[in-house]
């Protein structure tokens, strides 16, 4: 599976690439996605009855229609009674949807959409939403509404068929540039399963895409030459680099920062410091202030500690040739000192995360902030934190869309990564992950991969631990932010429910260890 996520104008520009190369046609390609759709569909997915072999079949005017009436015509030449409906005139098909509408007329009829007429009330083991895939830009309107709801009101309605549903390339109403809704009333939330082809889209796995999209198939239909035709396509996180040590001695592997707070504020660096040196760095060292020296040495080992009492004593710490990355913000205080320590570590121009509290300490002048940033830093903001140090991009994030693309999670990140000069994550199950630049990765705890244990108190802080342990050994910003991410991911998923941070760092050796098997694959959906 490719790990692109597209846009739905990158799915279509890689297709008119394939079309126009001559090597495909249009019609060929709705019968491969088709056929791919109706072998998972007699796979079972959850929610269909076993041995019940009826179907609704709901098209749309377009291309997901044209693919809903080629599934319609694979089921029904294998067994199962399929009734078919289309939203407006067949008349006004047009091109390779109306090829697999004549198709399927050759076997089955097909009803108007709004019509109350049809064989029976007894609900159908599943429905076809193959009503509007990835083009969908704007609401469902009043007259669309109506029709669906017409056509589902003699089963009892889309509450009646919830879990029976099997969309193609996404539940109506998705907006699959963003994962928003664009039409909340419709089947969000009721898919069983989602089939869609060549590469997932951003709005699978971003927002409210996985959990209005089921489970999540994608379908290889022979796109991959073409896949360079979606130009600026944002990546799925997934294991890059090798994480095994390179030969050499603890310095070659790099010396890592964490500053922390005062007496009693120490438990999220110490988290961090931990997580920085699981991940690989060569040497650790918590830097607290001085009155926090020994509470700290008395939960430490491995890691070293050193007094930084100010920002001369950081610039001091940083004179050291051997130190390769800091990180701060995690429990160190929002203030003087920590903008202090702040500017000191950027100064240094050293590989730099910053989280928590070093980004607080700025949300009352940003622009201070992004006059030091340099493309070595990461910010790690939540959304609250986001929203502080970007209120009007975090405005246009929360505004309800009302038309297709919306603004989506990775475009807040790419915008607020040109702003700060530096790489931006932005932590959430669907972390996206930008640069300067405009390149972005989204790092999904969906699907196979969800873990909505890391919904604790201290993850955030392992995972700029992490982060700053592989900037230590000499990744860049992008890479390390990307990694991290998946890492804090994996780790989750080894440890299970009743997660604690605590638990974070320790569970990181296992998953190194089941990356380094020859039979390794990274899960996805």
């Amino acid at each position: 599976m490719s790990e692109d996520l597209l846009t739905a104008a990158q799915m279509r520009a890689v297709e008119a690439a394939a079309i126009s190369s001559g090597a495909v046609s249009g019609a060929e390609l709705m019968e491969r996605a088709g056929g791919f759709a109706a072998e998972a569909i007699r796979a079972r997915p959850p929610g269909v009855e076993a041995g019940r072999r009826t179907a609704l079949a709901l098209c749309g005017p377009g291309a997901n229609g044209g693919d809903g009436f080629v599934v319609a015509r694979l089921l029904a030449e294998r067994g199962w009674t399929v009734e078919a409906r289309l939203l407006g005139d067949v008349a006004a098909l047009t091109g390779d949807a109306a090829q697999a509408q004549r198709r399927w007329a050759r076997i089955g009829r097909t009803l108007p959409l709004g019509s109350v007429d049809g064989p029976g009330d007894e609900p159908p083991a599943l429905v076809i939403d193959a009503v509007f895939g990835t083009g969908l830009n704007r609401p469902l309107g009043d007259e669309t509404m109506a029709a669906l709801e017409a056509s589902l009101a003699r089963f009892g309605g889309p509450e009646a068929l919830a879990g029976r549903v099997v969309a193609i390339d996404a539940p109506s109403g998705l907006c699959l540039d963003s994962g928003r809704l664009l039409c909340p009333r419709y089947f969000a939330g009721a898919a069983a399963l989602t089939v869609t082809f060549h590469a997932a889209k951003l709005g699978h796995v971003l927002a409210e895409g996985p959990e209005t999209c089921g489970a999540l198939a994608v379908g290889d239909i022979g796109l991959a030459p073409w896949r360079d035709a979606a130009a600026g396509r944002a990546r799925l996180a997934a294991p890059g680099p090798a994480h095994l040590k390179r030969p050499g001695h603890k310095y070659s592997h790099g010396h890592a920062l964490v500053l922390a707070g005062g007496v009693g504020r120490g438990g999220a660096a110490r988290l961090a410091a931990r997580a920085a040196l699981r991940a690989g760095a060569g040497l650790v060292t918590l830097c607290p202030p001085p009155a926090a020296l020994i509470e700290n040495a008395a939960r430490l080992d491995a890691v070293m500690l050193r007094p930084v009492a100010d920002a001369a004593a950081l610039t001091e710490a940083l004179a050291d040739p051997r130190v390769s990355a800091v990180a701060l913000g995690m429990g160190l205080g929002v203030g003087a000192r920590a903008r202090a320590l702040t500017a000191a570590a950027l100064g240094s121009g050293r590989a730099v995360t910053l989280d928590a509290d070093a980004l607080t300490s700025f949300r009352d002048d940003p622009a201070a902030l992004w006059a030091m940033t340099h493309p070595r830093t990461v910010l790690t903001p939540h959304m609250g934190e986001f929203a502080a140090l970007f209120p009007d991009i975090a405005d246009a994030l929360r505004a309800p869309p009302r038309r297709g693309p919306a603004f989506s999670r990775v475009d807040a990140a790419a915008r607020a990564a040109a702003r700060a000069g530096c790489v931006v994550l932005l932590k959430g199950p669907d972390t996206a992950i930008a640069t300067p630049d405009g390149a972005a990765v989204v790092s999904a705890a969906a699907y196979a991969r969800a873990a909505p244990w890391l919904a604790t108190a201290g993850a955030g802080d392992v995972l700029a631990g992490v982060l700053v342990g592989l900037m230590a050994r000499g990744w860049s910003a992008e890479v390390a932010a990307a990694e991290a991410a998946w890492l804090h991911v994996e780790a989750a998923r080894a440890v299970g429910p009743g997660l604690i941070a605590e638990d974070l760092p320790d569970a990181l050796p296992g998953v190194f260890a089941r990356m380094a098997a020859p039979d390794f694959r990274s899960r996805a959906f």
